[in-house]
This record gives structure tokens, sequence and C-alpha cells, in this order.
């Protein structure tokens, strides 16, 4: 089982990382073998729309996004963490989310795959939190991560969806979200193994 994590909270210590740490360490207890990736430490572009990955599918941007599309394609289990920013995930996630129009174009219009024709086997958990506790917060974020997981081929087997953490190590006053983020990860690599 090769489960790829990714952090992409603009705060190495926060309580975005802090969860998916407990995720990552859940996932590894359980027998996967878990790569992480922290997004604020890349140097990668924005999309720049120059379609130079229409001829095979990649992106012709050389940046760090080229190490990353690799994991992103051959990992079978992914988990992705980052805070809410005006209703959608953070920049970092997004500028990541948007290079991967170069999968979309190979899988669409390179492949001509059907839309939503997915491999279930591929699955990912998404750990996000929000300082508001709007009834919206998380509308905006989850339908980007599930258009962003079709283009990979995965369905988003969970979302933890935490309200009302903002300040730096808040996260510590809810040990109930540190162990639902635990179990979930362990959860994710027994999915991945078949294993109940």
């Amino acid at each position: 089982m090769s489960i790829l994590a990714i952090y992409a909270s603009p705060r190495r210590k926060g309580n975005t990382a802090r969860l998916l740490a407990q995720a990552v360490e859940g996932a590894r207890q359980a027998g996967a073998r878990v790569e992480e990736v922290v997004l604020r430490d890349l140097k990668i572009s924005p999309c720049l729309e120059i379609y130079g990955c229409k001829q095979k599918g990649r992106c012709v941007i050389q940046d760090d996004f080229q190490a990353l599309y690799d994991k992103l394609v051959s990992c079978e289990g992914l988990m992705l963490a980052s805070p809410i920013f005006f209703y959608s995930v953070s920049a970092h996630a997004k500028i990541m989310m948007d290079r991967c129009q170069s999968l979309w174009v190979k899988k669409y219009w390179i492949d001509k795959r059907p839309f939503g024709e997915l491999d279930p086997a591929k699955k990912a958990l998404f750990i996000c939190l929000g300082a508001t506790k709007g009834k919206k917060l998380f509308e905006g974020a989850l339908l980007t991560m599930r258009y962003f997981l079709d283009t990979l081929d995965m369905g988003l087997w969970q979302s933890l969806l935490y309200r009302g953490l903002d300040h730096e190590g808040e996260v510590e006053d809810h040990p109930d979200y540190l162990a639902e983020a635990r179990r979930a990860g362990g959860d994710l690599a027994l999915e991945l193994a078949g294993r109940p």
C-alpha cells in the first residue's frame, strides 16, 4: 500500500499539519508505506494555461511539480490536508490541483476516457478545517476536491471536517479530533489493502 500524504497548509506546525500527522501515523501502524510532501517547501508555478500538455498529457513547466506529478499518478491512496481560505482550499493546494490540468487533458482529450469513469481501488482522505462555523464552510473545498480526485481516478473515501480551529495549537484542545484522524489513516490503509 502506497499512500501520498500532502500537507497543504501555509503553516508548518499548525492544526492542519497536526491532524494529518496523526492520520499518517495511523496508516503506518496499519502497514502502509506513506510518503509525506509539504507543499510550501516546493517551488510550483501556477498553471499558465499554455497547453503544452496537449502533446503527451504532461505539464511542460519544469519545476517541482514534475516529481509530484509522478507521485500523484503512482500512489494507491492519497491524504490531503488543507485549511479553509475563502470557502476553498489553500493557495498551495489549489496551485497543485490546477497544475493537474495536464492530467485532465491526458485523461479526457488524449485518452478520450468517458467522463466520470473512476478506478474504485484508489481512494483519498481529505482533512479540512476552518475557523468559522458557517453552515456551508466546506462546500467549495469539497467540490474542488472531488473534481481534482476525478482527474486522478480516485474516489473521495472520507472527509474529516472541523470547524472552530484557527490559532496554532487549538486542535490540542480536541483530542477526539486527533484520535479520529489517526483512526481514519489506519482505516484508509486497511481499505486499500482490502482488509476490514
